[in-house]
């Protein structure tokens, strides 16, 4: 896959090896200004790759090193999530600058990145994530118009359940202490309940924790069929 280089200096060594994909939008009006921001040194921050909306794609730190894109974040245990994980910034203006849907040719360069990232680390479906998936108290990106599906289709992503649910009826602490079991940060409880709609269940992001948001989580921690996406 070819992608343009832009060196960014904002990177460290790491100090665990690869086990994550973090999927973020950039949130500025431009592919250019979100480049100019991720190879700045006085901003500090930046990614692995950085994915225009026309499918290009620019190289900014190489994988073996640590980018700075994750910030303060957690994960199924993991804490120092940059060290653990590639970092890919999806352009789209974010909900600041007018969020839209993620164009094909920018979803179809994409897939492809995933995959090879994904095989070349060993990495699971469920540690594909989204930025508010592991900072859901700072981070709304990639958002609930990103198209999850379209990479879970390819086993590249986690689906959101959509058959033979079966809501547990939790109490509102049960199902709190499953979303911790499944990944999620849970001290600001209202805030990690919209982080697991806006990524299976975008349609209604409310913070409310009723019979099809328990019944996607268990579904999401039991076994999946053998065959099943």
């Amino acid at each position: 896959m070819d992608a343009i280089s832009r060196p960014s200096p904002n990177h460290d060594e790491r100090a665990a090896p690869v086990s994550m994909i973090v999927l973020h939008y950039t949130g500025m009006p431009t592919c250019e200004g979100a480049l100019d921001r991720l190879c700045s040194p006085e901003a500090k921050v930046s990614a692995h790759y950085c994915l225009d909306e026309d499918g290009t794609l620019y190289s900014l730190v190489p994988e073996e090193r640590r980018a700075w894109h994750a910030g303060k974040s957690y994960w199924r245990g993991t804490r120092d999530i940059n060290s653990a994980s590639i970092g890919i910034e999806i352009v789209n203006p974010g909900h600041e600058f007018g969020y839209r849907p993620f164009p094909d040719e920018q979803i179809a360069t994409l897939i492809p990145l995933v995959a090879r990232i994904k095989d070349r680390h060993g990495i699971g479906r469920g540690n594909v994530v989204g930025h508010s998936d592991i900072a859901p108290t700072r981070k709304e990106d990639p958002g609930e118009l990103f198209p999850w599906e379209a990479l879970a289709k390819r086993r590249l992503a986690l689906p959101s359940p959509t058959r033979n649910l079966i809501d547990p009826h939790w109490s509102d602490a049960a199902f709190l202490l499953a979303l911790e079991r499944f990944g999620y940060d849970v001290s600001d409880s209202w805030k990690a309940v919209i982080a697991f709609q806006r990524r299976f269940r975008p349609d209604c992001i409310d913070g409310v924790i009723d019979g099809e948001c328990r019944a996607k989580l268990l579904a999401l921690l039991l076994p999946r069929p053998q065959g099943e996406p």
